[in-house]
């Protein structure tokens, strides 16, 4: 079953912490490949960031988020939350492995991960929808992410998300 959102602590909804994730995918288009890529932003600093997945299954969003988290220390991921798609049927796993609670958005509610459907919005103006995630480079991606993150942002100061994230993580040392 899995947490709701209801049960979410307060503190997260209005951004005041710092470790608290908003998770997705961005698919290729129907009868294309199956590839696609996980997404991730941490709701207090906007930072955005997405691996490529082969498939859309549990085992490629449990890989791909391990890819995620062993990038920065402890601590940077303390919550996740995401809708009920079959790719996080891996939330117990992910919640053992990584030491994280996960929640589940209600059904037809994108607006509860509305961070998260903002960056992937961003994402779909460098790789429109149509664009085989297959085809994709590595590269390609990190220069779209790079352009993503590296934007001033007025909810941020006119911070950028990756000034805000990197500040956030100084302080978990």
């Amino acid at each position: 079953m899995g947490k709701s959102i209801k049960q979410r602590p307060k503190e997260i909804r209005s951004r005041e912490t710092f470790g608290h994730w908003e998770l997705d995918t961005v698919v290729s288009s129907r009868g294309k490949s199956k590839a696609c890529v996980a997404t991730l932003i941490e709701r207090k600093t906007r930072l955005y960031t997405a691996i490529k997945m082969s498939d859309r299954t549990a085992l490629s969003m449990e890989i791909a988020f391990g890819v995620a988290a062993s990038q920065y220390p402890q601590g940077t991921f303390q919550t996740a939350t995401t809708d009920r798609g079959k790719e996080f049927a891996c939330y117990a796993s992910l919640e053992f492995t990584h030491n994280i609670d996960v929640y589940f958005a209600d059904p037809y509610s994108s607006w509860q991960r509305g961070s998260n459907e903002n960056g992937n919005g961003l994402l779909r103006e460098f790789f429109p929808k149509g664009k085989d995630f297959a085809e994709v480079t590595d590269d390609a991606l990190a220069t779209a992410l790079n352009l993503i993150n590296n934007r001033p942002r007025k909810c941020l100061g006119w911070k950028t998300a990756h000034e805000s994230f990197m500040n956030a993580l100084s302080h978990l040392a």
